[in-house]
């Protein structure tokens, strides 16, 4: 599956991502030449930091959404490009130094396929450092998005959609990459849990991106009608006394290398 995102209203609402991704770049150590594939690089502003790390090096960010690429490109620069592609059918054969991904990977179901496509990017001693939604992730949303599929206003419109996401627990995942073929890997939890400061801060990220692949689903009307009770339920569980909103956010985390 591969969704479209407006990038404009996504960069708006995305500051918790952006302020995840400047973290995990910090930590990356580079030297300042690496070749670098940042998987789901959106409206590119993270992947143009990372080539700005890179001065001697190079970045490819990539995107499967058209309007997401559209943006970053913008944003090109003689060591920074960007393609649109699903990470799934990329057929890179050790070209990289890194893989970097940053709140993302959640919207690929097949990991399997996943560590497979990243192992093969990879030149020998290359490393992957990735991080997205885990188990517990998006928990108040997420209640309230399968509790509206089930109602009847709703419930035919949504008989054979498919779920989004692919959210696993720490465990499972450490397995998976066990049997990858990436060695010296180290899988971690962490718990990233957000106060949005006001309401109209939490419904940007409830549009940008998270109700983009439900609306799809619906015709414009009824799409509408989702989209305000989902805000209205979401404002009653998560409003705090003053005035932020509390979301659960759950990170998997991954250090491997080839």
């Amino acid at each position: 599956m591969s969704f479209e995102f407006d990038a404009r209203r996504y960069q708006e609402a995305s500051a918790h991502q952006q302020e995840w991704g400047r973290r995990l770049i910090a930590e990356l150590n580079l030297r300042g030449d690496e070749r670098i594939l940042d998987v789901g690089g959106g409206d590119g502003s993270l992947t143009r930091r990372l080539a700005d790390t890179v001065p001697r090096g190079s970045v490819l960010g990539l995107d499967a959404s058209a309007g997401m690429v559209e943006a970053a490109r913008k944003l090109e620069q003689p060591n920074l490009r960007f393609m649109r592609t699903d990470i799934l059918d990329a057929d890179f054969r050790d070209e990289f130094d890194v893989v970097f991904s940053s709140a993302t990977l959640h919207w690929v179901k097949d990991h399997r396929r996943l560590l497979d496509v990243l192992h093969r990017s990879l030149r020998r001693g290359g490393v992957v450092r990735l991080s997205f939604a885990g188990e517990g992730n998006c928990s108040r949303l997420i209640a309230v998005l399968r509790e509206l599929m089930e109602e009847p206003a709703y419930r035919a419109a949504f008989d054979g959609f498919e779920w989004p996401w692919y959210m696993p627990s720490v465990e499972s995942y450490e397995r998976l990459v066990r049997e990858s073929s990436f060695s010296d890997a180290r899988v971690w939890g962490e718990v990233a849990d957000r106060h949005f400061p006001n309401v109209e801060a939490m419904v940007g990220w409830i549009d940008q991106p998270s109700l983009v692949p439900f609306r799809q689903h619906l015709d414009a009307a009824t799409g509408e009608r989702f989209r305000t009770e989902v805000i209205a339920r979401m404002t009653q569980r998560s409003r705090e006394d003053d005035g932020r909103c509390f979301e659960t956010f759950r990170r998997i985390n991954v250090l491997a290398r080839k």
